[in-house]
């Protein structure tokens, strides 16, 4: 018992938003400072959808997706964080919601897009979960359905945001960066190796998709752990 209460207030602590809970702290500037870099790295054209991908599990990436999607709605525009992690969903755990129904009910065709959204605690900031895992994830992402569903999406929300699964993992993300305005790739210090992730930003290149930045996170400092920005170079 004293287990399972242990490893539930490890989770709590791991699934912790910090932007929301402690919006002023050097960790949630680093965060805005990410979502500005953003904005500054497609100057030419208005940002309105973006993916958030990694080049291998455990590097950080369903967090800072939702860390992003929260220093966005505190900017005041209207957000869509969608979880297409169809395989190892995680954003409703983040965000304390049920899955029952989310993106994979809408791209089967199950339920509209306003029915599969979900509102979070967290102002300016909708959440669709990735509902029941299906059999065929990739065939679901690069359907017509999700084509449409991500324009009207567009219709509603200033910025779409996805949490993907990693990229040298499945094709996935790879799909869906051919959808959206710009890819993120999260790496984590010490643990991430080079070659991966400059084979990751070569597979979303590979398909013609926009790779705005990548997140370094984890490094380790003396007082935190920061996330930083790096742009195309």
């Amino acid at each position: 018992m004293a287990r399972k209460k242990d490893q539930s207030k490890k989770n709590s602590k791991v699934r912790s938003l910090i932007t929301k809970l402690s919006p002023r702290s050097p960790i949630s500037e680093q965060y805005r400072t990410v979502r500005t870099n953003l904005e500054f790295s497609s100057v030419d054209h208005k940002l309105q959808s973006l993916l958030v991908t990694s080049a291998g599990p455990g590097e950080g990436k369903s967090m800072t997706t939702a860390n992003l999607a929260v220093v966005y709605a505190q900017q005041g525009k209207r957000v869509l964080l969608i979880d297409a992690d169809l395989r190892k969903p995680t954003v409703h755990y983040t965000f304390r919601l049920d899955n029952l129904k989310g993106l994979s009910n809408v791209l089967v065709g199950e339920t509209s897009l306003q029915d599969a959204v979900g509102q979070s605690d967290v102002d300016n900031l909708d959440v669709m979960s990735c509902g029941p895992i299906p059999p065929n994830p990739s065939e679901l992402l690069a359907s017509n359905r999700m084509v449409r569903l991500l324009e009207e999406a567009k219709q509603a929300y200033d910025i779409v945001i996805f949490d993907t699964p990693p990229v040298l993992a499945v094709t996935d993300s790879q799909i869906l960066a051919t959808l959206v305005d710009g890819a993120v790739l999260v790496v984590r210090s010490k643990q991430t190796e080079n070659d991966a992730a400059l084979k990751a930003i070569d597979a979303i290149s590979s398909v013609n998709a926009k790779v705005l930045g990548t997140v370094l996170n984890d490094r380790n400092k003396k007082e935190a752990n920061y996330y930083y920005y790096y742009g195309n170079s």
